[in-house]
């Protein structure tokens, strides 16, 4: 019965139903008008620029100051700089606190204060609630006026610019966008060029302070602040805060010129771990100035932004090549930009996927595009024009990069204005003038062999080199005092451990000890025991957790046995056996005798022994006693960046009538690595080179 029923109303209901309307009849109300505040502006007498607005919808402050300074100032030879100095000028805290206890008040009062670096501005940030408007002024100030660069932090900071380094080719997308850029601007610019290990290595906490007093001074910063206060109050309150800081230097130079030429061809990328080809196309493109850049946006837009444009509708959906592909012409406000296309697409079809787009391309060169695209394109582009302005923070903040590069203050309403009249013949001419098919540089990520034809098809094919140069130890200057000083250095020490002639009568050695790792690096214990054959036989056997290892090294070549095999030694492991070799503490200490090696004192009572095949360690001495205190070397890991690896010497004990020490504690990058408790020396006891060469 209720079945019946149910049928019936049904029924009935279909007989009366209207048809649903379809999406492409919905009707959507214009966008409101957009009212920008006009923000508060006026210099303080230190000649600090300041913008203010009141916004009183929450009980929160937020500030940003912005530093005419930037990473395109970088020194050529110590790229980074700029970054490490904005992190640390944070991390590394003032003169009154650390940086770590500045993370504690500011977040004992949910607030913040945050310093960065980009290409051409560097900028501080703070927030917080109403009620702690004073204290998180006073931190800010503090931060910005009176950084500290505590060596601690830079030395972190430096840790993990390197560890970026190391992992900078795990991301094939991002690598395809980097070298596109390094090839449009020149790896030898500002622009495209990249930090390696060995700009790291050349920067010190005095670059650093020279850096900040160099572009961080009041005149050189435009300072924003936004939330819930009064204007007038609050203009009193920095007046004063700042007061003090009347810092003076000379105006800041123009940012360099991009002098870059086009740069045509085609890159490749080789990464056989790979099952796509991610890809880049682009050329230089130009500056948010340019009379043509609405038509140029909406150009880009056409070609490559939403699922109706074009290399998404025809590379992706009707070609099925691409798995993602977008396009933008990304201009700059004060140096040209670029014009771009990135994506993915299979391996198989990557040489096909890359001459359609050049079709599209040149398709949008030859042809006006429809009306329908025009108006989508256009539409897209006004109706994010209300967006740039939904909250005080993204207000001031394009005021104050208008500001900063000199820009109208109704920049963005004579862009809208243009965009809305931009016509079909105005993209064609557009794109027929800024984009060049024959200037485009296309770089290519992938495995070549699953390619479906050879790339070459496209032009003549460049190789980029992925290899992360290893850094460059650069030994300190020498003269002969510094030369001298480090020999009597070297005398006194060895007068500490027993004598020079005890030293040279070690023939070999062996010594046992056990490795607890920190928790940091496994956390794990190993047995182990070193053997040593004077001059160069070094054999190294570990018991591990899950087995035996035993490392072979003659000096310039070996064996690696583990559990499941043995095996030549690797590279990496036998430059890790040949730094061992040549930091043996007892060969070590007698390098001064050896005419391959240069003992050169870098400090009171430190010297850097480095040897002519680049092996160098900083070796510091007990300035009371004359033994030596702790090394300091650099080391590559598997898989890794190079590491800042530093073994500190205590517990000393005699051992077969020398001294030497019972506890070795490791660090690494500053951090506590291992620590090793020595059980047993033994000297002398008729150990031979072919004993330590016999494998497992």
């Amino acid at each position: 019965m209720r079945r019946a029923f149910l049928i019936v109303l049904l029924s009935a209901f279909a007989a009366t139903a209207q048809p649903l309307p379809s999406y492409k009849d919905l009707k959507y109300p214009p966008l409101p008008q957009v009212h920008v505040p006009e923000p508060a502006a006026f210099t303080l007498s230190n000649g600090m620029r300041v913008f203010l607005l009141e916004d009183h919808e929450l009980p929160l402050i937020h500030g940003l100051a912005l530093i005419r300074t930037g990473n395109l100032f970088d020194p050529p030879e110590k790229r980074g700089l700029s970054e490490i100095t904005a992190a640390v000028l944070r991390s590394g805290g003032t003169k009154a606190k650390t940086g770590d206890q500045i993370d504690e008040q500011l977040e004992n009062m949910a607030a913040s204060v945050e310093s960065a670096m980009d290409e051409t501005s560097a900028s501080m940030t703070f927030s917080g609630l109403r009620e702690s408007t004073d204290s998180v002024l006073s931190v800010f100030k503090e931060v910005l006026t009176d950084p500290q660069f505590r060596q601690d932090k830079i030395d972190l900071t430096i840790s993990q610019t390197r560890s970026a380094i190391s992992r900078r080719n795990d991301e094939p997308n991002v690598i395809a966008e980097r070298e596109l850029l390094s090839v449009l601007y020149g790896r030898d610019t500002p622009y495209g060029w990249q930090i390696e290990y060995e700009h790291l290595a050349r920067i010190h906490r005095d670059d650093l302070v020279q850096f900040y007093r160099r572009y961080y001074f009041p005149k050189n910063i435009l300072l924003a602040v936004y939330g819930d206060f009064s204007t007038a109050e609050m203009k009193n309150k920095l007046e004063s805060l700042f007061a003090g800081w009347t810092v003076e230097q000379p105006s800041v130079p123009p940012f360099p010129a991009v002098t870059a030429k086009p740069a045509p061809g085609v890159y490749l990328a080789e990464k056989p771990d790979v099952t796509q080809t991610f890809f880049a196309i682009g050329e230089l493109g130009g500056t948010l100035r340019d009379k043509d850049y609405p038509a140029l946006q909406v150009a880009a837009n056409i070609l490559g932004q939403g699922f109706s444009s074009r290399l998404v509708s025809q590379i992706r959906t009707k070609l099925g090549y691409a798995y993602d592909i977008g396009a933008a012409w990304a201009a700059n406000y004060n140096h040209p930009g670029t014009f771009r296309i990135t994506g993915s697409t299979k391996s198989a079809s990557t040489t096909e996927a890359l001459q359609a787009i050049r079709a599209e391309v040149e398709k949008l060169r030859t042809s006006e595009v429809t009306e329908q695209e025009l108006d989508t394109a256009k539409q897209a582009a006004l109706n994010s024009f209300v967006f740039f302005f939904d909250n005080p923070a993204k207000t001031l903040n394009r005021v104050m990069h208008y500001e900063y590069f000199g820009y109208p203050k109704d920049f963005l309403f004579q862009y809208q204005k243009t965009v809305a009249a931009v016509t079909r013949a105005d993209v064609l001419r557009a794109a027929k003038e800024r984009i060049h098919p024959e200037n485009l540089t296309i770089v290519a990520v992938g495995n070549p062999k699953e390619f479906d034809k050879p790339l070459a098809t496209l032009g003549k094919v460049k190789m980029i080199d992925l290899t992360i140069p290893e850094p460059k130890k650069e030994p300190a200057k020498t003269d002969t005092a510094s030369l001298e000083q480090g020999r009597a250095l070297l005398r006194r020490g060895q007068q500490a451990l027993g004598g020079a002639e005890k030293l040279a009568a070690v023939k070999d050695s062996s010594q046992s000890l056990e490795m607890a790792l920190d928790a940091s690096a496994g956390g794990i214990k190993i047995k182990q025991q070193n053997r040593y054959v004077s001059p160069q036989y070094l054999r190294q056997d570990q018991d591990l957790p899950f087995g035996k290892v035993s490392v072979y090294t003659d000096g310039k070549s070996g064996w690696l046995a583990t559990p499941q095999g043995t095996m030549p030694m690797p590279a990496q492991v036998l430059k890790q056996a040949q730094g061992e070799l040549f930091r043996h503490l007892i060969a070590l200490m007698l390098s001064d005798r050896d005419a391959s090696r240069t003992v050169n004192a870098v400090q009171k009572n430190a010297v850097e022994i480095s040897a002519k095949d680049g092996e160098t360690v900083k070796l510091e001495f007990d300035e009371a006693t004359g033994l030596p205190a702790r090394e300091i070397y650099r080391e590559s890991g598997m898989g890794g960046g190079p590491a800042e690896m530093e073994e500190v010497y205590s517990d000393w004990r005699d051992a077969g009538g020398l001294k030497l020490p019972f506890k070795i504690t490791i660090l690494k990058d500053g951090k506590k690595f291992a620590e090793a408790i020595v059980s047993e020396y033994k000297f002398n006891t008729g150990i031979k080179a072919e004993e330590l060469s016999k494998k497992p």
